[in-house]
């Protein structure tokens, strides 16, 4: 079995290799939860907006988070289809765009949580307010999660995953707390 031949604009001598291979899935691994940290903090700010308006409605503010989470993950392809091309000279391959496309999935996957629990407040189950600060709170805990995890890959023991999933939360805190005080 020989190495596949490496795609135009390509120079990296380990196409094709077992290292190469694992470098790639690693990057993208990397990309992807770079994505999800990125559009969690982005709606983490959207729902704590929406909490602070005067009494949105279920249907604007189930409507905010899908453009929102959706908006974003338009200009991330928009953004990485013109990055490919200024670098390469050329557009993406059908791989390299499928390649963008999973790797920008989790800027619509994080919007889901919040989705879920306005749904649970239109049928009833709690107010709206309540509804988006829990989605808040969902998402800070997300950060926490996503540090944590990371952590613990990088094998720094459960002690310090725990400390980095605590710094990955006080960003969420952060951006909650620069909300409100410039919602304000």
């Amino acid at each position: 079995m020989t190495a596949p031949e490496p795609e135009p604009g390509s120079a990296s001598p380990l196409r094709g290799s077992t290292a190469a291979t694992a470098a790639r899935a690693g990057d993208t691994a990397a990309a992807r939860l770079k994505e999800r940290i990125y559009a969690t903090l982005t709606l983490t700010a959207v729902v704590v907006a929406l909490a602070e308006t005067a009494v949105p409605d279920h249907l604007e503010a189930a409507l905010t988070v899908a453009v929102t989470a959706l908006g974003v993950w338009l200009a991330t392809v928009v953004a990485d289809e013109q990055a490919h091309r200024a670098v390469t000279k050329r557009g993406a391959s059908r791989l390299e765009l499928r390649t963008t496309l999973y790797v920008s999935a989790p800027l619509l996957l994080t919007a889901v949580g919040p989705l879920v629990l306005i749904g649970a407040s239109a049928l009833g189950a709690l107010g709206l307010v309540p509804a988006l600060l829990m989605s808040a709170a969902v998402e800070v805990g997300t950060l926490f999660f996503w540090g944590w995890r990371t952590g613990l890959r990088m094998g720094n023991g459960p002690l310090n995953a725990m400390i980095s999933g605590l710094i990955d939360m006080g960003i969420g805190v952060a951006v909650i707390a620069v909300k409100l005080v410039a919602g304000h």
